[in-house]
């Protein structure tokens, strides 16, 4: 089930949101300011922020979301009726601007957020073939059959190809912030994944190690 986080400092606009959300059966995080909504971007499928938070507002969530997880779909809540203000909240990299809004066009504009990311769940990279959607791996036409955390992890590196993501990154966006334990956990992974992808560690088809700093998906020969 996708996760929708809604970041709202009002508690009856949150229950109200939550409880439609699941109804459609998401799983929905909560937080009441930007500081723990900023926390919460890494496990989020959709986020849907306040423009009006105390403090860290959404625009400066959206900003975080756009260096941190650029993937990520955002839709903008706001009360701010002038159409330069909706027009504004587009330009910072929301992908929508609900103004004013009711739980029912929340939900179907969260729905249509998750159909557009739906369409490029299936990635062709190389011999890889992943697809998000069914959750399934092929290389060379062979499927291979991975743990959910190793699946995550591959997925994460697969959409950022060509960048490198440094371990911390890695286990906020695959284990969540509540992980308890520390950075070793993504090397172990990572060494499964490249044993059951046929992936030589000492010349990396896939998934190279960049000392000091994480791992990187591998673009090109």
């Amino acid at each position: 089930m996708p996760n929708v986080l809604v970041v709202e400092d009002d508690p009856a606009i949150v229950e109200i949101l939550k409880a439609y959300l699941e109804r459609e059966g998401h799983q929905v995080l909560t937080a009441d300011n930007g500081y723990e909504g900023g926390r919460l971007l890494g496990q989020a499928d959709v986020a849907v922020l306040d423009w009006m938070l105390p403090g860290v507002n959404g625009l400066d969530l959206i900003r975080r979301a756009q260096e941190g997880y650029p993937d990520l779909p955002v839709l903008l809540l706001t009360a701010r009726g002038e159409e330069e203000d909706r027009v504004h909240g587009l330009r910072i990299g929301a992908d929508d601007v609900v103004n004013p809004f009711s739980p029912r066009e929340v939900v179907a504009r969260v729905a249509a957020l998750l159909r557009r990311v739906q369409v490029h769940a299936q990635l062709h990279l190389g011999p890889l073939l992943l697809d998000a959607s069914a959750r399934q791996v092929k290389v060379a036409g062979q499927e291979v059959a991975l743990s959910r955390t190793e699946f995550n992890l591959l997925l994460t590196l697969a959409q950022h190809a060509g960048t490198v993501l440094t371990r911390e990154r890695l286990l906020e966006r695959v284990w969540g912030p509540e992980f308890i334990g520390t950075e070793r956990v993504v090397d172990v992974n990572v060494l499964a994944l490249r044993r059951k992808l046929g992936n030589d560690p000492d010349a990396p088809t896939f998934i190279e190690t960049v000392r000091g700093v994480g791992y990187r998906f591998r673009v090109g020969p």
